[in-house]
């Protein structure tokens, strides 16, 4: 399994360039999360909640 889904808080750097979503902090979705485009070395501004962290955006399934 790839190490895809890491977990990035405020303050952390992107590692890749790409759009980055909010999630809850066990990992699940969360309703209307923040959506932000960032580049590599971009840091993560705040989450919606303290609760939340940011992780990447999965990739659609072709």
């Amino acid at each position: 399994m790839g190490g895809e889904n890491r977990q990035f808080t405020v303050g952390q750097k992107a590692p890749n360039t790409g759009v980055y979503i909010e999630i809850g902090e066990t990992g699940g979705m969360v309703q209307d999360p923040k959506q932000i485009e960032l580049k590599a070395g971009d840091e993560f501004p705040e989450c919606t909640n303290q609760n939340r962290k940011w992780s990447r955006k999965p990739k659609p399934h072709h």
